[in-house]
């Protein structure tokens, strides 16, 4: 396939060097045979290194250790985690304990970010105990078909990434490095994938084996090949699809290598934040909270739960509320919410039941008859009454005891038990929170923000 000069000029920077790749994968080989060594399990290097679609920069190494799948899950973790803290023993002191579906180790070696995962060494992925058993079944599949498509790979995972769509963490919600494999596997290259993606829809459906044997709802629908019960973009939210189908539109329209150039993380100055609000005439709320003790597929999500929860809150309480969002960190949580309209008169209407519902509309009337505001009154036959507001400002919401008893995530509950902060305007801005603020107020779809950088 003839490439763009685009493509040419980007995969010069794409492309691991041969000294980046003798390193990795002579560290790869010295712990693969630690752990054969052992005679406990087999080692195997899975992943984008594996496959050799990881992009230059990327230091990231998965070495999984693969035990008798007789083994209980008690012994799996006993074993798995014992070994693993062994082999990294052996060449750090910098290692620790991590959580996915099961525990397992996460090391620096050599300035090589690596994780030893333990998984059970199943037949087939119709058999597998645990989620990351597939993993194995993915590496060999993408290993035997994507001679001659590396490149394409590295293009699609970069143009991802500069669109701000790569990744299916629950911050990111968007594309794995898996399903970029895929969708390049089965589109036979970049541009062809791009000149498909162009004319997507929401629920579009790829099935590369043919096997699919589950319905899935979600925007993007890739049955993984090795499983005919899952969805590898399962992920994509309906935004990051969309945001995928825009870019494809774009890049095929206006070709530039501007598609390819990683930005800078945005940052903000409390100075320059004090002056976007006096410009934007809102007002600005940050809660603050200790990070709960949880990795972040569990946190992320009950974080927005809580985000959807007390933007709720504010509605029902007769705050106008713009915009919300939220951020996780090592140590501390920020939920920020700009509201249109944060201060309210202190009384406010409550609607009762029309005069013919009489036994619930008797009530109602002799409840508020002595109320001393106006009122129960008559509204196209329906009784309605003055009443006193519980919250004037936005800032004695957020900060009232009320706040726990909103729908909130279990664990950001828990957090907040303990305590927080709640700050005001430009009191909003914290350093470690300050690119996160930044790309509060610089929301744009990617073709957009790729186009005002071009």
């Amino acid at each position: 396939m003839v490439r763009l000069p685009p493509e040419e000029g980007a995969l010069k920077d794409l492309r691991p060097t041969s000294e980046e790749r003798a390193h990795i994968c002579d560290i790869g080989q010295i712990l693969l045979d630690e752990i054969a060594e052992s005679g406990k399990a087999e080692g195997m290097i899975v992943g984008s290194i594996a496959r050799h679609t990881w992009l230059r920069g990327d230091k990231d190494l998965d070495v999984f250790m693969l035990f008798n799948p007789g083994l209980s899950r008690e012994e799996l973790e006993d074993q798995g985690l014992a070994l693993a803290r062994k082999v990294a023993a052996k060449f750090t002191d910098t290692f620790h304990e991590k959580y996915a579906e099961h525990p397992y180790i996460n090391a620096i070696i050599e300035g090589v970010d690596i994780d030893l995962v333990p998984c059970y060494k199943v037949e087939s992925a119709a058999h597998i105990q645990s989620a990351v058993d597939r993993t194995p079944f993915h590496t060999r599949y993408i290993t035997d078909k994507i001679n001659g498509l590396t490149d394409d790979v590295l293009l699609l995972k970069r143009f991802a990434k500069t669109g701000g769509i790569y990744g299916s963490d629950q911050m990111t919600e968007g594309f794995s490095g898996y399903l970029c494999e895929i969708l390049i596997l089965y589109h036979g290259g970049f541009r062809p994938l791009l000149e498909a993606a162009s004319g997507w829809r929401p629920h579009q459906f790829i099935d590369p084996e043919e096997h699919g044997a589950k319905k899935f709802d979600e925007p993007l629908i890739v049955i993984d090949p090795v499983d005919p019960k899952r969805n590898v973009a399962a992920a994509v939210s309906l935004d990051k699809f969309a945001g995928f189908v825009e870019l494809a539109r774009g890049y095929l329209a206006e070709p530039s290598e501007s598609f390819f150039r990683l930005r800078e993380p945005e940052s903000i100055t409390r100075k320059e934040l004090a002056a976007l609000l006096d410009q934007r005439g809102t007002s600005l709320y940050a809660v603050t909270f200790e990070t709960p003790p949880y990795i972040e597929e569990v946190v992320v999500p009950q974080l927005k739960r809580s985000v959807l929860a007390l933007s709720e809150h504010l509605r029902r309480n007769g705050f106008v509320l713009h915009h919300a969002h939220y951020a996780m960190k090592l140590d501390r949580c920020m939920l920020l919410f700009e509201l249109l309209v944060a201060d309210l008169p202190k009384i406010r209407l409550h609607a009762g039941p029309p005069v013919w519902n009489r036994q619930n509309a008797d009530k109602f009337r002799e409840k508020y008859i002595s109320a001393g505001s106006a009122g129960p009154f008559l509204t196209e036959g329906r009784y309605e009454v003055e009443v006193p507001r519980e919250f004037t400002s936005a800032r004695d919401m957020f900060a009232s005891q009320e706040l726990l008893n909103v729908s909130l995530g279990k664990h950001v509950r828990q957090s907040l038990e303990k305590g927080w902060k709640v700050a005001e305007g430009p009191d909003c801005w914290q350093e470690q929170f300050s690119s996160f603020i930044a790309t509060f107020f610089s929301r744009c779809s990617p073709l957009t923000r790729i186009r005002r950088r071009s």
